[in-house]
């Protein structure tokens, strides 16, 4: 059973509908005018709409609700001929309409379909949500990621602003997406615009839209990413590089909900949930004089940190192996395994550029590693990483025993190559010949071993 409201000031009118509506089976309100019909309609599946009613009309109430996510659909109800205002609604957000007189079948038919269509959005919204919970949440028992998580749950289904704080490489656009996928506006867009690729007019017209002959080479009228982003989340990544001119705009359009075109005079709204990102430190930018303080409060009314990876030890096996088969989706052959060597390497490495680094290495190792990634698969500066201390520290057969079986195998290799490069006076090509083993070979694994030149 669905509920629908139905926005009438004819009272007859209103048992009409109400009684074919409930032959479907459904549970009906009646609103005389369209205040009552807006403070009904939160919570209606579907809202059949007069546009002639006392206190607030029918198009004023559609405004209204556009501005709302989670608006129930909207049938206009019309008298019969009068289509240019049923033009005009549809324009303005309804779904469809009916003229008066009513037929019985026509009421029935145009109801189901709209409830149909609300059931639909509805499980896109829900495969959507659950996608973003998955897509983001590939982690493992790291308590800094468990707290994201919780919170992005927690703040997704409002249309609070989001500033989400972290260095580069750790996620934020990722997170930016599961608060939309979590959202209602899930069925709507998700746009995103990069404050730090574009400048001045450019920037001002990729976010705003601009007029033709508003700039040289503006040949044409263009609307900008935020009526692209009408109804669902606008995110701009690298909000700290904002030009000062665009920030008083910004911070108008939070405040407002209003902007113009570049070139334009004509005040539009804006029905948008925006999300921000960034790496810098704005409240250093702010005390340099480059960043609108007014503008970091209203950005700031949720604020996320993304912990960078190095503070995320527990969750780097998780997300490598993750990675793995990501990127092997597309390979006729199964991802490869993570050795112990490069197990150990992985979360030893302070990993500068963050979850994109790491996919960047697991990709690197789809296509190079054979069944298992190996140490020589991996880039020269996770190499070093791989040996463990203990391991490096063993200088006879004797120290093995004891030490962990990954960490005993490293020793011993390194022990094999310090004995051959000494018997052969240091000298790469003729202790590769003695071990059968290319020069090339042998360097990566000078390299792989932490051997310095004075030990051999």
């Amino acid at each position: 059973m669905s509920r629908v409201l139905v926005a009438d000031d004819d009272p007859s009118i209103g048992r009409v509908l109400r009684d074919r509506i409930r032959e479907l089976g459904h549970e009906v309100e009646h609103a005389l005018d369209g205040v009552e019909a807006l403070r009904l309609a939160d919570g209606a599946d579907l809202l059949l709409l007069d546009l002639e009613m006392p206190r607030m009309d029918g198009f004023a109430v559609l405004e209204s609700l556009r501005a709302q996510a989670a608006a129930p659909p909207v049938i206009v109800i019309t008298a019969h001929g009068d289509m240019s205002k049923a033009v005009r609604a549809m324009r303005a957000g309804a779904y469809d309409f009916i003229a008066k007189p009513f037929d019985a079948a026509t009421i029935q038919l145009v109801v189901r379909r709209a409830l149909e269509m609300r059931g639909l959005k509805s499980q896109v919204r829900s495969l959507r949500s659950e996608l973003g919970r998955n897509h983001l949440w590939v982690r493992g028992p790291d308590p800094g990621m468990a707290r994201v998580a919780e919170t992005v749950e927690r703040v997704a289904p409002s249309n609070a602003t989001v500033l989400l704080l972290g260095e580069t490489g750790t996620g934020k656009e990722v997170v930016a997406r599961a608060l939309h996928l979590q959202s209602a506006r899930a069925d709507q867009p998700f746009v995103v615009v990069n404050c730090a690729l574009l400048k001045g007019e450019l920037l001002e017209s990729e976010l705003f839209g601009h007029e033709r002959g508003a700039f040289t080479g503006a040949d044409r009228a263009r609307a900008g990413r935020v009526e692209a982003a009408r109804g669902g989340t606008l995110f701009l990544d690298e909000i700290g590089e904002l030009p000062q001119a665009l920030q008083a705009k910004l911070l108008r359009l939070l405040q407002e909900r209003e902007y113009e075109r570049l070139g334009s005079d004509k005040t539009q709204h804006a029905d948008i949930r925006l999300v921000a990102a960034t790496h810098r430190d704005l409240s250093a930018a702010i005390r340099e004089g480059t960043f609108r303080e007014d503008l970091y409060y209203r950005l700031k009314v949720i604020s996320i940190r993304i912990p960078p990876l190095r503070e995320r030890e527990a969750d780097i096996l998780p997300l490598a192996e993750w990675l793995l088969d990501k990127h092997a989706a597309d390979s006729p052959r199964p991802p490869p395994r993570l050795g112990d060597e490069v197990k150990h390497a992985l979360v030893r490495y302070p990993w500068p550029g963050n979850v994109r680094e790491l996919s960047n290495v697991m990709e690197r190792c789809v296509l190079l590693a054979g069944d298992t990634v190996a140490l020589c698969d991996l880039p020269e500066e996770l190499m070093g990483s791989g040996v463990a201390p203990q391991a490096a520290q063993v200088i006879d057969t004797e120290d093995l025993f004891g030490l962990r079986y990954s960490d005993a195998v490293t020793a011993a290799r390194r022990l094999i190559v310090l004995r051959a490069l000494e018997q052969a006076g240091g000298h790469q090509t003729r202790a590769a010949e003695r071990l059968g083993v290319t020069q090339p070979y042998l360097s990566r694994l000078v390299k792989q071993l932490g051997i310095r030149r004075d030990e051999s």
